[in-house]
């Protein structure tokens, strides 16, 4: 993977494809299969390692054998949301010593929203529907693969 972008790169078609995500390791949690599928085919477009989750048990339950270097969830999933995983990624990576930087996907896109997913302790935030240069650009300016994941 070459280095970061800045949105602004991406926006003004300062290169022209969409950067590779080789080694990058994604965890993409979402209740509704086909946006898991969807997102799926765009991140393995770029490369990524991508692994699904379709809740927040399975997620958790994932993070026991994956250390993802990006972890990239929706926010509205029914029974626990994503702020629930959320907190509960945050809880083992104080155990671990090492954040896993955090994307959340959603169409609530009001300030207020934005701030809530921030502060709940995501590091990025990319509304739906999905723009592939956003995402990918986030997970880009995100991953750090100098860290080996398990």
């Amino acid at each position: 993977m070459t280095g970061r972008l800045r949105a602004e790169e991406v926006s003004q078609g300062h290169f022209t494809s969409l950067p590779l995500l080789d080694g990058v390791k994604v965890l993409l949690v979402d209740n509704d299969a086909d946006t898991l599928q969807v997102v799926r085919a765009m991140l393995d477009g770029s490369k990524a390692m991508v692994l699904t989750a379709a809740s927040v048990s399975e997620a958790m339950e994932m993070l026991v054998w994956c250390d993802p270097h990006v972890l990239v969830s929706d926010l509205a999933m029914p029974e626990e949301d994503g702020y629930s995983l959320i907190r509960k990624v945050r809880a083992l990576d104080a155990n671990k010593g090492y954040q896993v930087p955090a994307i959340a996907l959603t169409s609530y896109v009001r300030v207020e929203d934005r701030a809530r997913a921030l502060a709940a302790g995501f590091n990025l935030f990319v509304p739906k529907p999905l723009q592939p240069d956003e995402l990918i650009t986030a997970i880009v300016n995100l991953a750090d693969t100098s860290r080996e994941p398990v």
